[in-house]
């Protein structure tokens, strides 16, 4: 298995514009996520961090990464495949309500 870290994207109206039965069914299907283990979790404000050459830590309020469509959450999934792990962040509500799921590998370092 590998573990893959997916990112959401999506906004008010994206969702508002959604089938609401397609968005519960979204809900749903993260649901069964999380009930199978999946950490999974609603992006909160963000906190730049810097240590320049080891000089001294340095924070910013607010993220540094700027994207069409505000960062909505989070999940680390386990999955064989990409795209098994693109089977199940394509049930997201981040991707059915005209937003989108970035899933990415996490590659760990020994």
């Amino acid at each position: 298995m590998t573990t893959f870290i997916t990112i959401g994207y999506g906004d008010r109206a994206g969702y508002d514009r959604t089938d609401p039965a397609v968005r519960d069914e979204a809900h749903r299907s993260d649901a069964r996520l999380r009930e199978s283990g999946v950490v999974m979790g609603v992006a909160g404000a963000p906190t730049q961090v810097r240590n320049h050459d080891g000089a001294g830590v340095a924070t910013t309020d607010g993220s540094f990464l700027q994207s069409e469509l505000p960062l909505a959450g989070f999940a680390v999934i386990e999955a064989d495949t990409l795209e098994q792990a693109v089977a199940l962040a394509s049930q997201n509500p981040c991707a059915v309500a005209h937003g989108v799921v970035e899933v990415w590998p996490l590659q760990t370092t020994a």
